[in-house]
């Protein structure tokens, strides 16, 4: 990429590390995108984009084979944590990919990458991306918290405090690592780049388009939704557009919705299509229940890209989403997360109201993107170590 710093010899060495797919994973990507065209990038995770001029070396997309878990959870139990993280297949891989490499600066992307990448630091410098808040990840399973909730919290209590510098996706969970760790986050939102769209008009007849997107997760109870329609009128439709993340839930999704006609199943789009897909609609909806603590504090991509398709939005009063939809007056927050009162909220947009909304998101979008949290990412990473 002509003219940028990754062009030089004495270009600055970043290493990004990520337990994730490196060709799906939307806030990775956005870090590959923005640290390629500043700096010289390796990146280690499962799978390698093939859209970033990035050295990428893939790894195992397991942390332990079948036969070794048995052995894995019961050194859980005995909280022989170091043992188990670095007896992780993953881990193994990633020492073995990075023996003898050195960089300047190492973004460890998620807690069970900052051992490795504090281990791996040398002279460099560690900023700890930690999306959400993993002490409390996946709470609302009992197995987790059985095996893997002592063991976040762990990690967290001893490494964390070791970075040089550390990020998250919002301020209630920013303020949850400063009260339990006694680390300061700086918030870097999920926000897509801008998108150069206008809002959609409405449509004839009067309809009201309502669509949600994202992964078919269970814990995120997306028939409440469903459930949402039956308390709207027939102007209302709702179209999922949906990644199968968990086959047999989106079967049930499915089944649950067989008996109305205004609710749709379509094809999931690719990233950089969703926008342009997501602005044919009235309103992007999300009723995310409180069921964990990542949940109750959730600001997920899906809310920014319901901003930059120019939609209108309502959310259930999850205090991040809330707050955004509030401040830009962009969209509507219903009284709790019930699905009648999420249809109450719905029931309230009419055609005036939903163009109001759109023009707010439309404002916003400048300010609600990735170009913003760029910024803020760059000026972390030059104050720790400078221009080549």
């Amino acid at each position: 990429m002509q003219g940028t710093r990754n062009d030089r010899a004495d270009a600055r060495r970043v290493l990004v590390l990520s337990f994730s797919d490196l060709r799906t994973d939307p806030r990775v990507r956005r870090q590959l995108a923005l640290l390629c065209r500043e700096f010289e990038v390796t990146a280690v995770g499962f799978g390698c984009p093939d859209d970033f001029p990035v050295r990428c070396l893939a790894i195992p997309d397991r942390h332990w084979s079948t036969l070794c878990k048995a052995g894995v959870a019961f050194l859980l139990k005995a909280r022989r944590f170091e043992t188990v993280y670095w007896s992780s297949d993953c881990v193994k891989a990633a020492q073995a990919v990075l023996r003898g490499a050195t960089f300047d600066l190492i973004l460890a992307n998620d807690i069970w990458t900052l051992p490795l990448a504090l281990e791996l630091k040398g002279n460099a410098k560690v900023v700890f991306d930690a999306h959400e808040y993993s002490p409390a990840e996946f709470e609302e399973s009992w197995q987790w918290r059985l095996f893997f909730q002592r063991y976040n919290e762990y990690l967290c209590r001893r490494y964390l405090p070791l970075a040089d510098a550390a990020t998250t996706v919002c301020e209630g969970i920013a303020e949850e690592y400063r009260r339990t760790i006694g680390v300061r986050m700086t918030v870097i939102h999920n926000a897509l780049p801008y998108q150069d769209l206008q809002p959609c008009r409405g449509t004839p007849d009067g309809r009201v388009r309502l669509v949600h997107h994202g992964g078919a997760i269970p814990s995120r109870q997306l028939e409440t939704m469903i459930e949402t329609m039956r308390y709207l009128d027939d102007r209302h439709t709702l179209d999922f557009v949906l990644v199968s993340s968990v086959p047999r839930y989106l079967d049930r999704l499915k089944s649950l919705a067989s008996g109305d006609r205004r609710v749709r199943f379509l094809p999931s789009v690719g990233m950089h299509d969703l926008p342009r897909i997501l602005n044919r609609y009235d309103a992007g909806i999300y009723l995310l229940p409180p069921n964990n603590f990542n949940n109750r504090h959730a600001l997920p991509n899906k809310f920014f890209e319901f901003v930059q398709a120019r939609l209108a939005i309502v959310v259930g009063p999850s205090p991040e989403m809330a707050a955004q939809v509030r401040r830009y007056e962009m969209g509507v927050v219903s009284e709790d997360f019930t699905p009648k009162s999420f249809a109450r909220a719905i029931s309230g947009l009419d055609r005036q109201r939903i163009d109001r909304f759109k023009q707010r998101s439309h404002e916003a979008a400048k300010e609600l993107c990735f170009e913003r949290n760029a910024e803020i990412l760059l000026t972390m990473v030059d104050n720790l170590i400078g221009h080549a």
